[in-house]
């Protein structure tokens, strides 16, 4: 057996339970969010809770994140925002609308590929139970 493939793998999966972990956290701190406030809210009161949530949390996070778009050799700034960039490593996206729509989950993953991180979150705040709005992308 090739040592050096199982360390590489080890070290993969090692990181795949770190994200897993993490969005796991990130999530609870949504619930408890959404157990006080309930569904109905604009999507900047979300944001401010959760950001209080994830302070007490200990997570470490930055907020309305600029992502530039490069285009060939030009980068142009646009004016696109990660609501959410945790811990360097994970982009969380926030909504408040009736149901996720498609250009919503286009939204994240076009995020994810201009920051080049590898996993995202959305989570709808409009739910009945925010569980069920979450939705977890990996590239």
């Amino acid at each position: 057996m090739d040592t050096k493939n199982t360390k590489e793998g080890t070290k993969d999966t090692k990181k795949s339970e770190d994200f897993d972990l993490l969005s796991r956290r990130v999530i609870g701190c949504g619930i408890e969010v959404h157990r006080a406030l309930g569904p109905g809210l604009l999507e900047s009161a979300y944001e401010q809770c959760l950001a209080y949530e994830l302070g007490l949390a200990g997570i470490p996070f930055d907020r309305q994140v600029p992502a530039g778009l490069v285009y060939k050799d030009m980068t142009i700034e646009c004016g696109f925002r990660l609501d959410f960039l945790v811990d360097g490593t994970i982009v969380v996206e926030l909504k408040s609308v009736d149901r996720l729509a498609p250009i919503h989950e286009a939204q994240i993953l076009t995020y994810m590929r201009l920051t080049g991180k590898k996993v995202g979150l959305l989570m709808n705040f409009n739910s009945k139970i925010l569980k069920s709005g979450v939705r977890r992308y990996v590239l």
